[in-house]
């Protein structure tokens, strides 16, 4: 028979002192979430939940058959999606993700990552120059069509018997 996990953060008795700053830093990294909740809170399913951590950027810890998530992976599962919604590859996710564990003032890595920001800003503005010019193409057929329409050359030929 599974155990269900019942994790309850409480505030102290009220017999006791009232804890210092850094107590209430390690309450809130206690919370932990289901898939469930994670899901709802950035509107995607558990399966793309379950796909990120098969893909390594998720480490979920397990109660039994139950993932059960730290507010580590919620920030890991925040940064994933961030870099989804800037259109960023797998394995540059990853290195976002990866930079979130390290150290803040690992310059080298956050230059690493700034370089695959700014190639992924070139390859954008690209593709927005070549949207650009086909809905110009688009436009150009569009009132061609328009002025056959208008002299008559949509209407049907009568075939001579």
């Amino acid at each position: 028979m599974a155990e269900k996990l019942r994790v309850r953060v409480a505030g102290p008795a009220p017999d006791l002192p009232a804890p210092r700053a850094g107590a209430d830093a390690r309450a809130k990294d206690a919370r932990v979430y289901t898939i469930t909740e994670l899901a709802q809170e950035f509107d995607i399913t558990p399966r793309a939940i379950r796909f990120y951590e098969d893909m390594g950027l998720l480490t979920p810890a397990r109660a039994g058959r139950n993932r059960v998530y730290t507010q580590r992976d919620r920030t890991r599962l925040k940064l994933t999606l961030r870099g989804k919604r800037l259109g960023l590859s797998l394995s540059e996710i990853r290195q976002l993700v990866e930079m979130y564990d390290s150290p803040s003032d690992t310059a080298p890595q956050l230059e690493a990552f700034r370089q695959v920001l700014a190639e992924h800003r070139r390859l954008l503005e690209q593709q927005r120059e070549d949207i650009e010019i086909t809905l110009a193409e688009i436009a150009q057929h569009e009132a061609r069509c328009r002025i056959l329409l208008a002299g008559g050359a949509g209407k049907p030929r009568r075939r001579s018997a």
